[in-house]
């Protein structure tokens, strides 16, 4: 194996890492605004009023980020007079709407009242950990043993978790916050395996920026249309407030909620990289699910210690433990069989 094929097999920690990195302030901060518990706040903000502002700057940091990577190139490109737009094919157009409604989701999810963060993520991680290999059987990929391993212990850890809390005891309102959000990630997962997850590069580069391209600006785009066509309902009424009176809020607050938008588009960009990388979805979802999950703990202790909010439960820790485990099984196999090829193979 070349240098430069292991660099890329390692990236996929790297990226882990990032995704981490974001989703622990991302999670944190929006649970915060909807208990209300930023300094400075006068009430809970809900998490319809949240998406306005927060979907608009995930928007920027996806331009300036791709921008910044020289990414544009490797979309499908559409001749304008002298011009040259960056534009998605059929196929990256409803999986950037997938995303769309994963970005909305996943925001919403840990603002409703009464639902801890990490039993939220729990749930919604599960579902893909169930996910993963189904689309790898459904697409002829090979799911390697420790593969099967990681998503064993990882589907555990959510056992040990549910357990302690007593049930699966969840509101309607979350019920299909989470049904879409499992909808959309099976339709995601299949299109990336057709069109994304291999060893060119430039696939896979076309298919992230046209999927980004699509994703954040269609949910602010349906935001626009329910503030101005919604009518009276809740909904409409905490979005459209998003859009207006929001902004009289202390500025903490409005900085809070711009920093919910920027840390999504982390997640995004390194969540999205982690489920591209060309091994099998049975490999990639445990990695991309154990950071958040981890993420979501260390979230949830800092908003005990900071804030007051109850800690993480016991069956929470431990199935901390069994997603560390279930990363050990994924990242040990493959560097000890490399250490142990002869040089001449590697």
């Amino acid at each position: 194996m070349d240098l430069k094929q292991r660099l890329a097999d390692a990236s996929i920690w790297l990226f882990a890492l990032g995704y981490f990195a974001c989703y622990a302030p991302y999670s944190a901060t929006a649970k915060a605004l909807s208990s209300g518990l930023v300094a400075g706040q006068t009430r809970p903000v809900s998490g319809y009023e949240m998406l306005p502002l927060s979907v608009f700057v995930s928007v920027i940091g996806m331009v300036l980020t791709i921008s910044a990577l020289g990414w544009w190139k490797h979309a499908t490109q559409l001749p304008v007079g002298p011009l040259s737009l960056p534009v998605p094919t059929r196929w990256t157009f409803l999986s950037g709407l997938c995303t769309a409604a994963i970005v909305a989701t996943t925001t919403l999810a840990y603002t409703f009242e009464g639902v801890s963060i990490v039993f939220m993520m729990l749930l919604m991680r599960g579902g893909v950990l169930v996910i993963a290999p189904t689309i790898d059987l459904l697409t002829g990929r090979r799911v390697r043993w420790f593969s099967g391993l990681a998503l064993v212990l990882s589907l555990l850890a959510l056992v040990v978790a549910f357990a302690e809390r007593g049930g699966f005891a969840i509101t309607v309102v979350a019920a299909v916050d989470v049904a879409i959000y499992l909808a959309s990630y099976f339709v995601r997962l299949r299109f990336m395996s057709r069109l994304a997850k291999s060893s060119d590069q430039d696939a896979t580069r076309r298919y992230f920026v046209e999927e980004q391209l699509v994703g954040t600006p269609a949910v602010l785009a349906f935001l626009g249309a329910v503030a101005l066509l919604g009518g009276d309902g809740t909904f409409a009424s905490e979005v459209r407030a998003g859009f207006t009176t929001f902004f009289s809020e202390p500025g903490t607050v409005v900085l809070a909620t711009a920093l919910v938008g920027l840390f999504s588009q982390g997640t995004g960009l390194f969540g999205g990289l982690i489920l591209l990388d060309r091994r099998e979805h049975t490999f990639c979802v445990p990695v991309n699910r154990s950071s958040s999950v981890l993420a979501g703990l260390v979230a949830s202790f800092a908003l005990s210690f900071l804030l007051g909010l109850a800690p993480p439960a016991r069956g929470e820790l431990w199935g901390a433990a069994l997603v560390l485990a279930a990363i050990l099984s994924l990242s040990l196999p493959p560097l000890l069989s490399r250490a142990g090829r002869p040089a001449a193979e590697k």
